[in-house]
């Protein structure tokens, strides 16, 4: 893949305050890559920096292998998309559209076939001549997606574009940008702090801290092998059990947990005897019953049920086990147990990933 946008050792200060660190990313041409983290983290200072809407306080940026960061925003040819849409109220839909196209001084019949185009994109082409206070939530975003599409750019920036929606909407858009992606070709940098956003849509997801990128790897990675606790923990819900290694062998370690309580994980090379470590264990992986299973590698614990809160589509469990609070989650039809109850938790070596900062 050819590599669209470089950050070079990028920082970012507000006076004394650094919110981007020294940071370093490559994104190749065609990605969509979410940039992912809590508010305050510089993720969309970053991308307000690539737009051109703040001055970069050291490192470069290069787009195409050009170097863009001494440019205006209206120079590096890129499309935004801002979560408050930004439309102009007195303008059409497709006045709206065709802005950007206006200031390129393009010709009418031009700039007619380009708003038909990204309008069509979009869905949206029966109501060209609506204004925006005509439109639900979920179209004017359409309509801000479209201009932002409208002078074919090849990088399109999102900043939180879904965050006023109600859910059902805001999942369907999620599935319709997505395709737009697929359908184009487009390089995307979309800034969210929705972990699920940036696990439906993404290629790679850059999960930010502080000001850095603590990891940048694609969703499922991301999810099922966190490098960090911050990771693990910020990325849906995850159970963050401390123990010490007490033996390994053929890629397994054994760990002892607090309570005396001993569980078989996967292990990974760097890990050695008598080292602690946390073990990031996903709720969805833990399996309930009533009776330990006759045989079988996997893990099996006895708990008490401490709460059982019903969710629609799964249980949630609340599980005291050798004086920890695990969750635990699974389908109704499942398992279902009352509180107090007690059960055995059942969980695979592989289900388990060890972290060790």
């Amino acid at each position: 893949m050819t590599e669209k946008i470089r950050f070079d050792s990028v920082s970012k200060s507000f006076g004394s305050t650094r919110v981007v660190n020294d940071l370093s990313l490559r994104i190749q041409a065609g990605e969509f890559v979410s940039l992912l983290g809590p508010s305050g983290s510089g993720k969309t200072t970053l991308l307000m920096m690539l737009a051109g809407f703040e001055p970069v306080t050291t490192g470069s940026i290069l787009l195409d292998g050009e170097r863009i960061d001494h440019l205006p925003p209206y120079k590096r040819g890129l499309g935004v998309v801002f979560q408050n849409y930004a439309l102009f109220p007195h303008m059409t839909v497709a006045s709206n559209v065709a802005f950007p196209l206006d200031m390129r001084s393009l010709s009418k019949s031009e700039i007619s076939a380009r708003v038909r185009r990204a309008l069509d994109m979009v869905q949206l082409s029966a109501m060209a001549d609506r204004k925006p206070n005509q439109l639900s939530g979920g179209q004017q975003q359409r309509v801000a997606l479209a201009r932002a599409l409208v002078f074919e750019p090849g990088v399109v920036l999102m900043d939180e574009p879904l965050g006023a929606l109600d859910k059902q909407l805001r999942e369907q858009m999620q599935l319709d940008i997505r395709a737009l992606h697929r359908r184009l070709g487009l390089t995307i940098v979309f800034v969210t702090h929705d972990q699920s956003e940036a696990l439906t849509m993404s290629d790679r997801i850059a999960v930010f801290n502080r000001g850095s990128i603590e990891q940048i790897a694609p969703p499922r990675e991301i999810y099922e092998f966190p490098q960090t606790t911050f990771v693990a923990d910020f990325i849906g819900e995850t159970n963050m059990l401390r123990g010490i290694v007490k033996s390994r062998s053929e890629g397994k370690a054994s760990v002892q947990l607090a309570g005396g309580i001993s569980i078989v994980v996967d292990c990974i090379p760097a890990v050695g005897a008598d080292q602690t470590v946390l073990v990031s264990l996903r709720p969805e992986r833990i399996k309930l019953g009533s009776r330990t299973l006759p045989t079988g590698a996997a893990n099996q614990v006895s708990c008490r049920i401490a709460d059982v809160v019903y969710q629609g589509d799964h249980l949630r469990y609340e599980l005291e086990i050798g004086g920890m609070r695990l969750i635990a989650k699974g389908a109704p039809n499942d398992y279902e147990a009352v509180e107090n109850a007690l059960a055995v938790a059942s969980f695979a070596p592989s289900d388990c990933w060890l972290i060790l900062k």
